[in-house]
Parts: C-alpha cells; sequence; structure tokens
C-alpha cells in the first residue's frame, strides 16, 4: 500500500491519530491502566523473574549505579518537560520497559556465562558521521563485503540471545506495527527485521540520550546526559557487542558499525576500540540539518501533540554543531586508518570511492565484495528513501511559497 502525502514535517498517520484517541478514552473510563513512567514502577515490574544479581551480572558497581541515575533523570525529563499524548506515553513505556528488562537478561546471561564477555573481537570498521549524511548507504555498502559482519534489525532491537528466529519475527511484527502507526517511516529510515542496521538501540540500552531525545523533548536529559561520562555506555556496548558475535559466530569477521551519535562520543569509543578502523562520512551540513529535522519532526509528532518546528530545528543545528566540534576533537590524536567519503563523491560515481577507501584503510576489495556491493546499490535503485527526497523537496517548496 502506497503512503499518503506527507504534506508537512509534522504530518501523522490517521491510524496514530485513531490509536491515541483511544487510550485516552480507555485510560479515562478506567478500561486500562495508565502507565505509570517512574522509574522504580518500571524497574519493578522488569524486575519479576529475576534475582538481584541479574543487576550487576558482568558489570562494575559503577555502571549499574550510572544506569539508575540515567533512568531517574531521563524519567524525569520525559514526565515534566515531553508533553507526550497517550500514544506517547504509552510507546515510551514500551521503550523503557524493554530496556530494564532486556538489561536484567543481560545481566543474568553473563552472570551464568561470563566467557562471552571475552570473545575476541576483529578490529571493527567504525562509519562516523550525521545522521543523513550517507552513513546508511556507505554501512550497507561495507556490510555486503563477505569479508566483513554486520548487526541486523533484529540483532539491534531484540539482542538478547533467544531460540532461532525468534528475535526476527518479533522485528517483523514490530515494523508492521510501527509502519502501520507511522506510514512514512520507511522513506525516512528503511527497516526490514533481517537486513542491516545500526547499532542506536544498543546504546539506547544504557539509556544514551540519542535515540529518546530524536522522538522527545527531553532538554534536561539532553544535558545532563551530554555533560556526562559515556564510558560506562561504551563499555554496555562492547558487551553487547561481544555476546552478538559469540553467538552468531561471527568474532573473527570485522564488524561494520554506524552509529551517528558515534561522533558525540568519539574520544570514548575510541578508546574502547583503539584498533578501529574509521570511515567519516561528510555532506553539506545545511542537507544534514534539513533531513534531520524532517527524521525528528516525524517520530515527535506521533508521540506529542505539542511539537514545534522552530524549536526542533534550533535543537539539531546545535546537535550539529556539537557533534562537529567533538569529532574533530578526537580525530585530532587519531593515528589509526582513516578514510573519508563525501556523499555528493558517491552519489557520482560510488565504485572509485569505495575503492579509494578500502585502499587508504588497508583493505582487501574482492570481487565478490564488489559483486555484493552493485547487487546492493541495485537494489537501492527505486528503494523507499527516494521517497524521503521527494518530502523534503515538498518542504522546501512549501518553505518558499507558503501559499
Amino acid at each position: 500500500m502506497n503512503a499518503p502525502v506527507r504534506d508537512h514535517p509534522l504530518a501523522r498517520g490517521k491510524l496514530a491519530d485513531r490509536a491515541n484517541d483511544f487510550l485516552g478514552r480507555a485510560w479515562a473510563k478506567g478500561w486500562l491502566p495508565e502507565p505509570v513512567l517512574e522509574p522504580d514502577a518500571l524497574w519493578s515490574l522488569a524486575a519479576k523473574g529475576f534475582d538481584e544479581a541479574a543487576e550487576t551480572g558482568g558489570r562494575t558497581a559503577a555502571d549499574a549505579a550510572d544506569f539508575r541515575e540515567r533512568l531517574a533523570r531521563l524519567c524525569g525529563s520525559v514526565t515534566s518537560e515531553a508533553d507526550l499524548n497517550p500514544l506517547g506515553r504509552a510507546m515510551a513505556y514500551g521503550q523503557l520497559s524493554r530496556a530494564l528488562k532486556n538489561r536484567l537478561s543481560f545481566g543474568a546471561l553473563w552472570k551464568d556465562r561470563p566467557e562471552l564477555l571475552t570473545a575476541q573481537l576483529a578490529p571493527p570498521i567504525i562509519i562516523i558521521g550525521h545522521m543523513r549524511s550517507g552513513t546508511t548507504r556507505i554501512h550497507k555498502l561495507l556490510a555486503a563485503d563477505p569479508a566483513h559482519s554486520h548487526t541486523r534489525y533484529c540483532d539491534a532491537y531484540h539482542p538478547v540471545p533467544a531460540p532461532a528466529g525468534l528475535n526476527r519475527l518479533k522485528s517483523s511484527v514490530e515494523l508492521a506495527m510501527l509502519g502501520a502507526l507511522n506510514p512514512w517511516l520507511q522513506s525516512i529510515h528503511p527497516m526490514s527485521a533481517g537486513e542491516v542496521e545500526e547499532e542506536l538501540a544498543w546504546i539506547a540500552a544504557a539509556l544514551h540520550h540519542s535515540i529518546y531525545e530524536s522522538q522527545w523533548h527531553i532538554p534536561s536529559y539532553s544535558a545532563f546526559s551530554e555533560a556526562r561520562d559515556t564510558a560506562p555506555i561504551y563499555r554496555e556496548f562492547a558487551r553487547i557487542l561481544r555476546t552478538d558475535a559469540a553467538h552468531r559466530g561471527m568474532a573473527a569477521l570485522p564488524r561494520v558499525m554506524k552509529v551517528p551519535a558515534f561522533s558525540e562520543d568519539l574520544d570514548t569509543l575510541l578508546a574502547a576500540f583503539p584498533d578501529a578502523r574509521l570511515i567519516i562520512a561528510e555532506r553539506d551540513k545545511q542537507a544534514v540539518l534539513r533531513s534531520a529535522v524532517s527524521l525528528a519532526a516525524n517520530q515527535m509528532a506521533i508521540q506529542s501533540d505539542t511539537c514545534d518546528l522552530e524549536r526542533i530545528e534550533a535543537f539539531w543545528r546545535r546537535k550539529i554543531e556539537l557533534r562537529e566540534e567533538r569529532m574533530a576533537r578526537a580525530l585530532a590524536s587519531w593515528t589509526g586508518p582513516i578514510a573519508r567519503l563525501h556523499f555528493d563523491a558517491l552519489n557520482a560515481d560510488w565504485e572509485p570511492e569505495i575503492r579509494r577507501t578500502y585502499s587508504e584503510l588497508g583493505l582487501n576489495l574482492s570481487q565478490a565484495a564488489l559483486a555484493a556491493m552493485r547487487a546492493q546499490m541495485a537494489k537501492g535503485t527505486n528503494g523507499h528513501h527516494r521517497a524521503h527526497s521527494e518530502q523534503l523537496d515538498r518542504f522546501q517548496k512549501q518553505d518558499r511559497d507558503p501559499r
């Protein structure tokens, strides 16, 4: 089914409106219990079935305390600042509940199988760049190389090992539901349960701010988290990565990874992975801003009735500058392998750009890799992402001629 025309960045689908109205009525009439976004209540519910050791399994007491502090701050910001509508409250409850349940599940797993945390990883290939700067295309091209490994959507959003196929099934159902609520989701960020996906959910699992601030207006949590040491988050990230690599038998293959927020925390990330190879994705900052605002507006409009487009733009303009500054500072002392890829050059002729990138990183570009990359590019020729370009063009025309 074709998505309806997205005529404004803050447009939302009809099903989201209906779900929002239903939840509001159901809570008001007592048909359903209203979700409580309070840290102790969330923790108490998630902890059922786990012993106390699950909180610290595989982790230090300091890392456990960092998570508790982040949870309290995030819940406070969501309830006092985000102004979520009923659907937004339900979605926030679902995301935070999942983060806690997964954290305790991992703790229990690592307590019983500590060897997962010592899996030796091949040096990763990490793509650094703002969201909407071409990082997804670079990610999918390098992930197509059979000499590399990658994270799938089902690994990212359902990371706790489960019986074969279960996490993929959960992911398929989840994406179908999200697509029904948000008919433009796949045009903005195409996703499929078994396809290549960034590791954003793995840092969100430790309550990094990035996934939450792109959905909710939570300025105090953003400020708190931006100023806080992210080492506990990337220690948890590394634990999840090692577990995933060991579980899937891929530890010997370089993992191609990307999360836009990596640029914000690059010094911490490089300390965690000092043997990494880096690819820096570059694009005109104004184009990045327009696309980032469109993505955030789409996510936020579903969950709040009081979104402000100017406020969203100001937030992402500041965020882009912050990430630029932190990325430059971290790269100034980096002596490891690095390559730069510009969005326009990749658009013009991707193959020589990829050849150059492999050469600069000291990687072997095999014929099998090239064939897989050509297939990936052919698959994306008429992909969902082109609809987002059309949306951006439409918004720009509306800005020029508001009639």
